[in-house]
């Protein structure tokens, strides 16, 4: 779902809220003099992964286990951390002349996980911030999965990291992450030109002064000798002149538009993708430009266009329930995110927005068909806090106590709330089947809080728990 979420990051257990999906969504991590951001959308991310899983299966590595993330951030960068997890900057997307060039970062990049290059760090308020947000994000993932030590460890980590620190490679790494990104090119029988094209433009970048370079360009130093090495070897591939599959060309114009009319200002969007444009990729774009300036009959519009001719696109149907929902228009919001359920029938983020709906007309004879769109979206996605959210409220108001509590735990372990989390795993443990699964992941949630506490935190906790023995004994005796 479009929308804005300031995140304010505490001192304390840092959140996977951060990652959840509703559409596209901007989790920013807001300070002085800008943000930082994590954006997250079904469609983007697909896209991503189709670029993506011919490099992963060419460098043998498995594509379940490596993730990549999209920064809202207008600089062009990208960057490996936190093992095998790849950061692509919004800027580097919309500034790409191709999907080709794209590729060419993320097999670079791919070369930098094989290559378990250690990083070196400089100094930077935005290093602190990124490092401090991948910190949140890999911690919090950790010690929801149950690693409780190891996620902390991560959290506190980034927090630490991040007063001091930015990813930095040497020249020699570079050199060998430049070599394995051309051979998983070759390997998946696709050009590198691309990379160089990318490459040719950061060494234009590297004559700039430090402050209106691109991180890129700061943090994966580019030489002449460098870039003549990989010109050499791309020349002679006899993938030299093959072209993108029409396929990724045309939703890597899709994901640009998209990111563009929602990232953008509106008369950019126009001026980029003027009205007399009557292409999908101009439609597409205008209609999250029209959207975000409240100008719902003409968002609608371009849809409804788009619609027409593509009566069976996902994302869409999904762009318009979404639509229709954030301004107020919920009953209308349904129909739209049932066709998109319908078409794209695997994607749990689409059917979290869908549920979101359904719970949203506070009409109870929705909650069954909420309820099945959130237990298939969480038997997917377990790190999606806003789902567990919804999931709670439906439980609610369907009267089912025990799972209201579990899915209140899992939220709050998410987002860092640890004795939330600790309080409602425990409700969840008397009230659940026992040796249900749920009963069980609630204990672990237990444990996993218990561990995590500080002893004074712990102490307090016992305290806390003390008192409500008393007053539940006292109560019972009248």
């Amino acid at each position: 779902m479009l929308k804005k979420i300031n995140i304010h990051f505490p001192s304390q257990l840092l959140c996977l809220a951060l990652i959840f999906t509703l559409g596209m969504t901007d989790y920013s991590h807001a300070r002085k003099g800008g943000g930082l951001s994590i954006l997250r959308d079904a469609e983007i991310e697909r896209i991503i992964r189709h670029m993506s899983e011919p490099i992963f299966k060419a460098a043998d590595l498995d594509n379940e286990s490596v993730h990549t993330y999209l920064i809202n951030d207008n600089t062009l960068n990208a960057f490996v951390a936190g093992g095998q997890n790849i950061f692509l900057h919004s800027g580097l997307l919309l500034s790409a002349n191709d999907a080709n060039q794209v590729i060419g970062v993320i097999a670079h990049e791919t070369g930098h996980i094989t290559g378990g290059h250690l990083s070196r760090f400089s100094d930077g308020i935005q290093s602190a911030t990124v490092m401090t947000l991948i910190g949140a994000i890999l911690g919090a993932a950790a010690i929801a999965a149950g690693s409780g030590d190891a996620g902390m460890a991560l959290i506190l980590g980034g927090q630490q990291v991040g007063t001091r620190t930015f990813l930095k490679y040497s020249r020699t790494q570079e050199s060998a992450a430049d070599q394995a990104g051309l051979t998983f090119l070759e390997k998946s029988g696709q050009s590198g030109e691309g990379l160089i094209e990318f490459l040719e433009f950061l060494g234009d970048q590297e004559l700039m002064s430090e402050r209106y370079r691109d991180p890129y360009a700061s943090t994966h130093p580019v030489g002449s000798l460098r870039i003549s090495k990989l010109r050499e070897r791309v020349e002679s591939s006899p993938y030299y002149k093959v072209e993108t599959p029409k396929a990724i060309a045309h939703e890597f114009k899709r994901l640009q538009a998209k990111l563009y009319g929602y990232l953008k200002p509106e008369y950019a969007t126009l001026n980029k993708y003027p009205v007399s444009d009557q292409s999908l990729y101009a439609r597409y774009a205008r209609a999250f430009a029209y959207h975000k300036k409240h100008k719902v009959a003409e968002a609608l519009a371009e849809l409804d266009q788009l619609l027409a001719q593509n009566p069976r696109d996902p994302f869409f149907w999904e762009t318009k329930g979404q639509i229709l929902f954030e301004n107020g228009r919920i009953e209308e919001s349904i129909t739209p995110y049932r066709n998109a359920v319908k078409y794209l029938p695997d994607e749990p983020l689409i059917r979290v927005s869908l549920a979101q709906s359904l719970i949203a007309t506070e009409n109870n004879q929705y909650l069954e068909e909420a309820l099945t769109h959130l237990e298939y979206a969480l038997s997917r996605d377990a790190h999606n806090s806003f789902a567990w959210h919804q999931a709670s409220v439906a439980y609610h108001r369907a009267e089912n106590e025990a799972m209201t509590y579990y899915a209140t735990a899992e939220r709050f372990l998410l987002v860092g709330n640890l004795r939330g989390a600790m309080i409602n795993a425990k409700h969840a443990v008397d009230q659940l089947p026992k040796n249900s699964p749920q009963w069980m992941r609630a204990q672990d949630i237990l444990v996993i809080t218990e561990s995590n506490m500080s002893d004074k935190e712990r102490k307090k906790q016992e305290q806390r728990d003390e008192k409500n023995h008393i007053k539940a004994a006292y109560k019972k005796t009248g």
